[in-house]
């Protein structure tokens, strides 16, 4: 799913240079035979270890392998030497193409949530971001006109509500807050909205990852490494549009969402029309008159 879902917008580069990307217009298989020459010599440096008609598809197994291995590490302790290569004979616990396997969810280091992720990674705690969000922006909004009326009456209370900021521990403390019955107090409302904005800037999040192929002895001890079956790479991972959406947008996106509503409605009903008129015009091919005798 990583290399066919669109929604992943995934970009690989070489030295700068894009060698795979969202193309829409063409062949996706060419682009993945193209990607795995481009890889080949990184994954396997000894020329001949793999090749035939399951060469694309060995090489993506290994990068998807570094991918999710790397995603699953703990971003709290990881060091050089942490990550270990686990063998694809191993059973799955979860997704087929993650290096997590049963042995290290039965470690209590990775201990699993109920999510299918080990607490400490970057995708456990971008997830838990993204699930701030137990309302959606119609529920949302009326909680912002709650604050928005507080703020004309008492537009000092701008700055101690942080609205614009500053976004620091005390301000994602407050986002803690899981409470789901509105009480009727700005507080309330303010934390909502909130988890709100939070929550949509975690889904809009882009994760850049950086490797650079290494042997054993170049290895430096200050950076995590991550083995393959014949390489190892060093890595840096980093998250990028990580600036809080704009509190002003959430009226921008009520707005949008129910633009986007209706025109679904008014495509819909003009389907609906025009399905009965058919079916109006069938019937009037087929009257059928009796005449009183």
């Amino acid at each position: 799913n990583l290399l066919y879902e669109a929604q992943n917008n995934l970009k690989i580069f070489k030295n700068g240079e894009l060698i795979y990307g969202c193309k829409d217009n063409e062949d996706s298989l060419s682009d993945l035979n193209e990607l795995a020459c481009h890889l080949k010599p990184f994954f396997f440096p000894s020329n001949g270890l793999v090749s035939g008609p399951h060469c694309t598809r060995t090489i993506l197994k290994e990068l998807i392998h570094v991918i999710t291995t790397i995603l699953l590490s703990n971003t709290d302790t990881c060091k050089a030497g942490d990550l270990k290569t686990v063998p694809s004979s191993q059973g799955r616990s979860y997704c087929e193409a993650s290096a997590f396997s049963k042995e290290l969810g039965r470690n209590a280091k990775n201990k699993i949530e109920t999510s299918g992720l080990p607490r400490g990674c970057l995708l456990y705690k971008t997830l838990q971001a993204q699930m701030l969000d137990t309302l959606d922006i119609e529920g949302v909004y009326p909680l912002y006109n709650r604050v928005e009326q507080y703020l004309e009456e008492f537009p000092k209370e701008r700055n101690v509500l942080q609205i614009d900021g500053p976004y620091n521990e005390s301000f994602y403390e407050k986002l803690l807050d899981r409470s789901s019955e509105d009480d009727g107090t700005i507080a309330y409302a303010l934390t909502k909205v909130q988890q709100y904005r939070v929550a949509m800037t975690a889904k809009d999040c882009s994760i850049m990852i950086v490797l650079s192929p290494c042997q054993q002895d170049e290895c430096s001890e200050q950076r995590p490494v991550v083995l393959t079956s014949k390489s190892r790479f060093t890595f840096s991972v980093s998250v990028l549009d990580l600036d809080l959406k704009p509190y002003e947008s959430i009226r921008h996106q009520y707005k949008l969402d129910g633009k986007i509503v209706n025109y679904y409605q008014k495509r819909t009903q003009a389907k609906d029309d025009s399905v009965m008129s058919n079916l109006l015009k069938e019937n009037e091919d087929c009257t059928l008159v009796l005449h009183k005798m």
